[in-house]
């Protein structure tokens, strides 16, 4: 038992290692404040471009929301930074991990968008239209409010995990969360650092875990 302690919940080493963990928890939340508008505005402009009545527009978005949610996000990372280079085209990590994100993440937001208008009855566009709205304005003000509603505990389930797909960014320097903790633990020799970033994981991901308990009971009802 003293050595489990000793190994994973060092008190010492957390304290030294709390500074670095802290700034790497921060780079995580900006992280975090960058990718999620990001996937959630491109998925809703990926979903209103799958439904265009023009197949030349449509059929492509349907190929690349499929590629992009076939391809690892780890590997479309590491092609952004470490391939792109090749033709010229240098990001910072930060950039790179904006792009990669937007790319995975619209693609999937896209698709629970697209499910939840096709959700939507003919009849609420019908009455909409029937009221004088334009198809704008009925798409805007009467369909979206109402598919956002029918899919938002799968938004949430899928923002939750994005929040734990930031982790990866440590493949390319970030100093993320996840990053400063493994430094820590080079630097130490010790895991507890590692124990320390989980917590704080939790403590990010465990009220919004509770939020799509409490939103998949309230749909169920």
């Amino acid at each position: 038992m003293d050595m489990l302690v000793s190994q994973f919940f060092n008190l010492d080493i957390m304290r030294q290692a709390l500074p670095l963990i802290l700034r790497g928890f921060g780079m995580t939340l900006l992280l975090c404040a960058a990718v999620i508008p990001l996937g959630l505005i491109g998925g809703m402009l990926i979903a209103l471009v799958c439904r265009s009545r023009y197949r030349a527009i449509r059929w492509p978005a349907f190929v690349l929301v499929d590629f992009f949610r076939a391809v690892p996000p780890l590997v479309l990372l590491i092609f952004i930074y470490a391939g792109l280079p090749f033709i010229g085209v240098r990001m910072s990590p930060f950039a790179a991990v904006c792009l990669a994100f937007f790319l995975n993440t619209g693609a999937y937001y896209g698709e629970i968008y697209r499910a939840g208008i096709d959700s939507i009855g003919r009849g609420q566009w019908e009455a909409a239209r029937s009221t004088g709205l334009s198809g704008r304005q009925t798409l805007a003000y009467i369909i979206i409010p109402q598919a956002v509603r029918n899919v938002l505990p799968d938004l949430v389930s899928n923002t939750v995990e994005v929040v734990k797909l930031t982790s990866i960014a440590s493949v390319v320097a970030l100093p993320e969360l996840l990053y400063a903790a493994d430094m820590a633990r080079s630097v130490t020799y010790n895991p507890s650092s590692l124990v320390m970033a989980a917590a704080l994981y939790l403590a990010l991901l465990w009220p919004c875990v509770r939020l799509l308990s409490r939103l998949e009971h309230k749909v169920a009802r």
